[in-house]
């Protein structure tokens, strides 16, 4: 169980979130959460991928980042503690 308080888990949770709706593409919200390897796999696919694909795989992964970026933020701080920092879940 994590040792964060309500105002650490609340500002770790408005973090994640908006860093997922703005910069999602990049996994910013995953470094956020500590999730390094999900995260640079975000990268490098919207990075590396985006010029194989045109822009599709960037597109793509700017879709999951905002996807995630809103589910955490309609998460309670109790739901997102107990799914995201407590329990290690990496993707949505």
């Amino acid at each position: 169980m994590s040792t964060l308080s309500d105002t650490e888990i609340s500002n770790k949770k408005l973090a994640a979130g908006l860093t997922g709706i703005f910069l999602g593409a990049f996994g910013v919200h995953k470094f956020v959460l500590g999730y390094n390897k999900p995260a640079v796999i975000m990268l490098v696919v919207s990075l590396a991928g985006g010029v194989v694909t045109c822009g599709v795989a960037s597109f793509v992964m700017g879709v999951i980042g905002l996807i995630e970026g809103i589910i955490y933020l309609t998460k309670t701080d109790a739901e997102f503690q107990a799914e995201y920092l407590d329990g290690q879940k990496e993707w949505f």
